[in-house]
This record gives C-alpha cells, structure tokens and sequence, in this order.
C-alpha cells in the first residue's frame, strides 16, 4: 500500500468519527430553557431543532444569553416578556417614539409581521400617530365623526383619544403644537402609509394586572403584542410527560418531522417507550460536539499525527484538498 493511499485512508477515517461523534450525543440538554429572565417554553427555542419547526429561527438569543430578540422581515425587536398562559410576546420597537423624545420625532419604520408565520399582530394594541398631514389623513373626534359619516368611520384618525390626552409614563410630554390621533391599521401597508403622512408613531398595550374584573384591571404600557398559535400535539404532551421520561419536544433539522429529545438520545414516541428505535441522526442542534466526543477526536488525531511522523509520505497529505500533486483531473 503506497504512502499517499494509507493517509487518504486515514482522512477518510478522522473525518468520519468528526462526524460521528457530533451526531450521536445527547441533544435534550443542548435546548436552552431561558434568555436573560425570560423562559424559553415550547412552541419557542433558541436552538435549531428544540421547539416547534414553527418557529424555528424567530428568537434570537444574544449577548452571552441575555438579550432575546424577534426575527421579522422589518427588523429584529427585543422581547420583554413572553406569556404562554395567554400566548403572546411583548416586544418594543426602538424606532418608535417614547417619553424621553417629547416633541422631538426621529425618523422611524414600520412594523411588521410576515403573514405565512403563527403570528399576528394583536388587536389589543393601539396606534398613536402624531403630526399627521391633516389634508392626507382624516384627524377627527371618532365619534363624531362617525355619527355623521358612518361609512368612513374605520378610515379616520382618532383625535379624542384617551390615550393621546393620557399618554403612559408621561401625559405631558408633548406640547400644544404636536397633534395626536389614534388609529388601528389593518395592514402593513396601511401603517406605512399613515407614517408617510405622520411625522412618527408609537404603540400602547393594554396590559392586564390578573387583579379585579377586566376590563378594569388593565393599564397601558408601551409596546407591541404580538399573539402566537400554540401547536399542541398528542407526540408532544406524550414526549414531556414525567412518567414517561419528561422529554423535550424538538424535531430533525433536516426533515422537521417531530422527535423527542431524551437524556440517551432522540427518539420518534417518547424517552420510556420499551419499544422506540433511537433515531439514527441526532440533528436536533447543528455543529455541537459534547467534551467526550471531542476528546476522542483529539486522540484520533494525536495517532494520525503519530503515524504521519512515522511514515515518510512521497505526497502531501491534503485531506480532500487538491494539489498539483494528487489532482485526478
């Protein structure tokens, strides 16, 4: 056997058992379960293959796991809390106007959601728009003016708005030259209309305290709600189940069919299931290589090192790298 053919061999054989060793870990304790303060629950994760394919690749965990973001196609929006009883994240744009900007506007950009995803923007919030183009937006007291012109009502501005004579943190932040209206649009492309004719905007959340009888025990906070479906499904609530080994839902990154990710490895039913075939490629996170696996590639490669020293190689070894030397074509 000739030099060049016993390192390609070894290559082939290093390169191999790389791979093996970060697919054949266990995946369940590679799924984060918080960012910062705020738990990461299921249908939400912040690492490929935990969750529901849903979601997949909609948070963003950074700065050493304590800022979490949402991914939309207009931006990435820090996320302040996440609700799972009443599912829905609350998020906060920084170019929306706030009380620090008083009447000081800063150029901003509307938000939005892509529609294919299991988000929607909640109706609970309300749209503050301020100096708007009054020959371009219809800016009236609403309930007047839907006494007189009812089949105009949804497409005018509020200007009696409680929130724009009670704005939250600070109900005297804007003066007397900043007009104030409030409107709810129905799509992305009505909003961004509306900040084509208003100098900014801002969002309110009406938050609920859980004390008292709605809709009384609300207040209003900036923000944005955002409500999300929660897919439940009998693979899943089987798969977390305690008795039956408390797995984490996850799914294979290659296929997204479902997978229960255990202690032992992932499974397609759940961790105590007598009957399961461990599945054959644990892909629930991409590029992960436990402290045993890479201590067995680290000594594979102390012997490849080893022989190479001992062998006088006629060619480079280039591991799947063409030279002038072993070029096949």
């Amino acid at each position: 056997m000739s030099p060049l053919h016993s390192h390609s061999i070894f290559c082939s054989i290093f390169m191999s058992i790389l791979l093996q060793s970060s697919t054949t870990s266990s995946q369940s304790h590679l799924c984060r379960s918080s960012c910062g303060d705020i738990p990461i629950n299921y249908p939400f994760a912040i690492d490929d293959g935990c969750g529901s394919p849903y979601y997949r690749h909609m948070l963003i965990c950074s700065d050493n796991n304590t800022k979490l973001e949402l991914r939309t196609p207009s931006g990435r929006y820090p996320v302040k809390s996440i609700s799972y009883s009443d599912p829905h994240l609350l998020v906060s744009d920084p170019f929306m106007w706030n009380c620090q900007d008083r009447d000081n506007f800063r150029p901003t950009r509307s938000f939005s959601i892509d529609s294919s995803t299991h988000f929607t923007v909640s109706h609970q919030n309300d749209y503050l728009f301020f100096n708007c183009n009054s020959e371009k937006v219809i800016v009236e007291p609403k309930p007047l003016f839907c006494e007189r012109f009812p089949d105009r009502c949804d497409s005018s501005c509020d200007s009696s708005s409680y929130l724009c004579r009670h704005l939250p943190e600070c109900g005297s932040a804007l003066g007397s030259r900043v007009s104030c209206c409030s409107y709810y649009p129905k799509a992305t492309q009505s909003l961004r209309l509306m900040l084509q004719n208003c100098a900014t905007y801002t969002s309110v959340y009406w938050r609920s305290t859980g004390v008292g009888n709605a809709p009384y025990d609300q207040f209003p906070e900036y923000g944005i709600r955002i409500d999300f479906e929660f897919p439940v499904t009998m693979k899943c609530l089987l798969c977390q189940e305690t008795t039956k080994g408390g797995g984490v839902c996850g799914f294979d990154t290659r296929t997204q069919k479902f997978l229960c990710l255990c202690d032992q490895g992932n499974v397609t039913t759940y961790c105590k299931d007598p009957n399961f075939v461990k599945h054959k490629r644990i892909g629930a996170v991409a590029g992960t290589v436990t402290a045993v696996s890479a201590a067995g590639a680290i000594g594979v490669a102390g012997g490849v090192f080893w022989y190479l020293r001992k062998v006088r190689a006629k060619a480079p070894v280039t591991c799947g790298v063409q030279s002038n030397e072993n070029r096949v074509f």
